[in-house]
């Protein structure tokens, strides 16, 4: 079976853990911790980083930073992994979500925008409020899918039109860039995740950062249990446990050393794809502009025969799976309010496959991957259809 996206532990991951091993410190105290944050936020170009024990603890601790409170609203795309969509609900606040372009699928800022002028209004203390319901809409959260990223002037402007305060969920994009800056650094905070299958790997693990200090000394805070006085326990408010321990640390230092290889195998693998996979059958790619370099995490293909293509893969040694089901088709948020055109969300999901494209993938497995679907196209593509 040639792997869909595994890690690639190439590095010195061994010589760090086994440090941590050595010294006894394994937990959440230890050198490794501070200097993957300390060496993560320089690679962005920032001041400062918090890690975390996942991507989802920092969204969950990112709303709070920006104020995020129960019932209010939450922006954010209908398509994206559904750790977005539960770390809205952590806080008690609600998605409302918004369908995707059909070219980039990234959120669509044409309907975003129709959605703010015409279904918003800027009400008392300059918050932005859902005519409708009277609800607030506190936070607008963009999420940077498969490693692309939208026009990003055009959203900011939007959101400081309306004093949306904006979260970058960026954990499939680490080393995107737009416009030759970082994605993840472009919003109020950024966060990422450093789960098996994404670009870089610590088994699990998050990290949160900010241009401001103040918003990444409170995720200090609050993710470590909201202590203030280590000796006596005295703890000031509800606090979480979502510290990064040592040992994960110093597996993400030895992956950040190898994180632009990484990056640079992904874009060859996606040119690869698109050079052979160019005019086979029905097959499309996700468009990515001029002003955007994707770091290509999962490349991913459209096709009207995404379902038969699926089995055909996996039936014959090559792991592939369909694109995120979109929110609103989720039971837990069926009921959330959806603005859509011509719900592109549904359409994308029925068509989207992602194939293998582990940055250790070798030039034979790159090319059994083409030649199957080649394979499938020309003998068995008309016959399920019939």
């Amino acid at each position: 079976m040639i792997p869909l996206s595994l890690p690639n532990l190439d590095g010195r991951e061994w010589d760090y853990v086994k440090e941590c091993l050595d010294t006894g410190w394994i937990s959440t105290a230890g050198s490794f911790v501070d200097r993957f944050e300390a060496e993560f936020a320089n690679y962005l170009g920032l001041d400062g980083a918090v890690s975390l024990v996942n991507g989802t603890a920092a969204l969950h601790i990112a709303l709070q930073l920006l104020g995020v409170k129960r019932n209010d609203f939450v922006i954010m795309p209908n398509v994206t992994f559904v750790a977005s969509a539960n770390a809205i609900s952590y806080v008690g606040a609600e998605p409302l979500l918004i369908d995707i372009d059909k070219y980039s699928w990234q959120m669509d800022i044409n309907i975003l925008e129709q959605f703010l002028e015409s279904d918003c209004k800027i009400g008392a203390s300059n918050v932005l409020i859902h005519k409708v319901s009277s609800r607030k809409i506190s936070a607008l959260m963009i999420v940077h899918v498969q490693g692309n990223v939208c026009d990003m002037d055009r959203l900011l402007a939007l959101c400081n039109r309306y004093n949306l305060p904006v979260l970058e969920d960026a954990a499939e994009a680490l080393g995107a860039k737009y416009k030759g800056r970082y994605a993840g650094t472009l919003g109020n905070i950024g966060c990422f995740s450093f789960n098996g299958n994404k670009i870089m790997s610590t088994g699990g693990g998050g990290m949160l950062v900010s241009r401001d200090l103040e918003y990444l000394s409170r995720a200090k805070h609050l993710s470590t249990t909201a202590k203030r006085d280590s000796l006596t326990y005295f703890h000031d408010e509800v606090g979480y446990n979502y510290r990064l321990v040592n040992v994960l640390a110093a597996i993400g230092v030895a992956q950040l050393e190898q994180l632009d290889g990484f990056i640079a195998s992904k874009i060859r693998t996606a040119s690869y794809y698109r050079k052979h996979l160019k005019g086979v059958g029905d097959i499309e790619f996700q468009a990515i502009s001029n002003d955007i370099i994707s770091n290509e995490w999962l490349f991913t293909i459209t096709t009207n025969s995404m379902q038969e293509l699926l089995e055909y893969l996996n039936a014959n040694g090559v792991m592939s799976r369909p694109f995120w089901i979109p929110m609103n088709q989720l039971p837990m948020y069926k009921d959330c309010q959806y603005i859509n055109n011509n719900d592109v969300s549904a359409t994308t999901h029925k068509k989207a496959l992602s194939i293998p494209c582990s940055s250790e993938i070798s030039e034979i497995e790159l090319d059994t991957v083409v030649a199957n679907i080649k394979f499938f196209f020309l003998n068995f593509r008309n016959s399920f259809k019939d």
